[in-house]
């Protein structure tokens, strides 16, 4: 496995696999669990929901609705263009016409650091494949038990990282890898559009002098920010993460989202 690519053939699949697929030109990808006989399971928001917010994060989300590609409805999954929450999909549908990935665990500090952006390992270690697989299917049987579809605060990656490590940062309900990156990247944005403005005004006689060189420096301090904030984010390392049962977890959720599913339903 290569240190930027992490593409794999279908050959190489086992059950409890965390793979994912590239979506919008590597914007955004989507993740699941292998499960083995061509069967994915992965957490998605229904294709009716996305056309409501009106931004950029439509785009991103219907990314995640199966997509068989050339006929439609998939022969072996049916229409599943308005479904929500865990589906099970066939590998097909799952990768959308995309190429294959494997996630890494147990990724030390500092190749997490060096990879140039997140969504794609973690210092987590997993679990056992068949623990994997297991909470896999029982959060599908529970179709809801991973609670309502968030592109930031609980999206496919969470989901899949929760299957193969049993961690959760509960008060946040997940901390994706891709979600982390975006926000340590605008804090670098950020912080480095103030220096150069402090630098401008205060101390333009110094940035003619350094002239590129400054600016260099500078943006390797934010690429460092970026990195070491991606590292910090990261839910191996974070210590309000916490490993829930998976029999737990479907009880916690609708608690933590203000909701009773026992008094709805």
């Amino acid at each position: 496995m290569g240190f930027l690519s992490h593409q794999i053939s279908r050959d190489e699949l086992k059950p409890g696999d965390h793979i994912y697929s590239w979506r919008n030109a590597y914007i955004y990808s989507h993740h699941g669990i292998y499960v083995g006989n061509g069967e994915v399971i992965h957490f998605t928001c229904g294709g009716g929901l996305e056309t409501r917010t009106g931004t950029f994060a439509d785009n991103i989300i219907v990314s995640s609705v199966p997509n068989h590609g050339g006929d439609n409805p998939c022969p072996n999954c049916g229409d599943q263009s308005n479904l929500d929450g865990v589906i099970s999909s066939c590998l097909d549908c799952f990768l959308a016409k995309g190429n294959l990935y494997l996630f890494e665990y147990g990724v030390s500090g500092p190749i997490f650091m060096a990879k140039p952006r997140g969504g794609i390992c973690t210092t987590a270690v997993s679990d056992s494949s068949e623990e994997t697989v297991h909470r896999a299917r029982y959060l599908l049987s529970e179709r809801n038990g991973f609670g309502a579809y968030d592109l930031l605060k609980n999206n496919c990656e969470d989901f899949a990282i929760y299957c193969k490590t049993g961690l959760i940062v509960l008060s946040k309900l997940g901390s994706s890898g891709q979600a982390n990156s975006w926000s340590s990247a605008a804090k670098s944005f950020f912080s480095f559009a103030g220096t150069v403005k402090s630098v401008s005004v205060g101390s333009a006689a110094r940035l003619v002098v350094s002239g590129v060189a400054g600016i260099g420096v500078m943006g390797l301090v934010g690429y460092g920010n970026y990195c070491y904030g991606r590292l910090c984010a990261d839910i191996g390392v974070r210590s309000d993460a916490s490993k829930v049962p998976v029999e737990a977890l479907v009880t916690l959720i609708p608690i933590i989202e203000g909701r009773d599913d026992k008094k709805s339903s």
